[in-house]
């Protein structure tokens, strides 16, 4: 379990989720919306939010897997 929060840790901000998933902001929220992309995290700054880093990767991976059996 301490391995699985160890790789938890990192955080992505939005424009770094962008850059990685090669989508902009409107398509993130209205996918976070439909429950199809990983949801963020508070930081604890009022509005800042983050993604973590492993889920970001996972729905990629989910992704890929997707257009492959298409």
């Amino acid at each position: 379990m301490a391995e699985q929060i160890q790789a938890a840790l990192s955080i992505l901000r939005r424009r770094q989720v962008e850059k990685r998933v090669g989508l902009t902001r409107s398509p993130i929220y209205a996918r976070i919306k439909a429950g199809t992309f990983p949801k963020p995290i508070s930081l604890g700054g009022g509005k800042a939010v983050g993604w973590i880093e492993s889920e970001i990767d996972d729905w990629l991976s989910a992704q890929v897997q997707k257009s492959r059996k298409a």
